[in-house]
């Protein structure tokens, strides 16, 4: 358990002094983190014996430990710790978020870049997309949902054991898409350096990073923080439209194959709903 939960979970069973420099390191880790133990039972109202109760009670070896835990609690970020009330945006921010992110990203994927991930795709025997995490692996998803109407054999996969698993049986003519928000990725990276070992091409969609250095071909992202928390990451965005880029070149690419494929595909769509010829391709 991360210090700060640990630290609410026992609140209440700990001595009022230890309850008193408690809540004075949850109002301030930063502080708390960095402050000399004299300075922090100053500032606290407590003496130097009860911040070393203190360290016992949490199970830390000693003030030490204690003092490092509330560091790498601090580093995630006081908007994820504080407790003074939000208000809540509204849903022009939101689509002003994806906005910015958007124009932030425009221009970023150089055409040269494109042309060379869309051809090693197209002239690929197999596609395998590589993403985990709860953006990834949907955005894996959705490129092989991309891809599979454009005459590319593609499979989307997020476990990491079948991610190694299927990376060990490419050969040199296949393709592996990774997919990473973050850009570090160690998971999707060890697939991506055993499918090379066999002679896959590698194309990522990722910000500058690890899983960018080991990639034969890098799509760039860049991914922007917000300083509120409480709305889903927009940059999942980016990834999305870096992926349609990708799809539609491939498309061109191979648009005799793809128009066919994609004929059947509305043909069957129509048939079964019955409704307007501009109802979404399968979507």
């Amino acid at each position: 358990m991360d210090i700060v939960s640990r630290i609410n979970s026992r609140l209440a069973h700990l001595r009022p002094s230890e309850q008193k420099v408690a809540r004075f390191i949850l109002d301030d880790l930063t502080f708390a983190a960095s402050a000399p133990i004299n300075e922090l039972a100053d500032k606290a109202g407590v003496s130097h014996a009860s911040i070393t109760r203190l360290a016992r009670a949490l199970e830390c070896t000693n003030v030490r430990q204690l003092k490092m835990l509330l560091a790498q609690s601090a580093a995630v970020g006081e908007r994820f710790i504080s407790n003074k009330p939000v208000e809540r945006q509204d849903i022009p921010a939101i689509y002003q978020a994806i906005h910015e992110i958007l124009d932030l990203n425009a221009g970023l994927i150089s055409d040269s870049d494109l042309q060379s991930a869309s051809q090693v795709v197209t002239q690929a025997d197999h596609v395998l997309i590589f993403g985990v995490g709860g953006g990834s692996t949907v955005m894996a998803q959705e490129c092989h949902n991309r891809l599979f109407r454009l005459e590319v054999k593609s499979n989307a996969y997020s476990d990491p054991m079948l991610m190694r698993m299927t990376a060990s049986t490419v050969n040199k003519d296949d393709v592996l898409i990774c997919l990473s928000l973050s850009g570090v990725s160690p998971d999707v990276q060890s697939a991506a350096q055993i499918g090379q070992e066999y002679g896959a091409h590698v194309v990522a969609i990722c910000p500058d990073g690890p899983l960018a250095k080991v990639a034969d071909v890098h799509l760039p992202i860049q991914t922007r923080e917000a300083d509120y928390i409480f709305n889903p990451s927009a940059s999942r965005y980016v990834m999305l439209a870096a992926i349609d880029m990708l799809a539609s070149e491939v498309a061109v690419k191979n648009q005799r194959k793809s128009r066919e494929k994609l004929r059947r595909l509305k043909h069957h769509l129509d048939e079964h709903r019955k409704g307007s010829e501009r109802l979404p391709l399968g979507d």
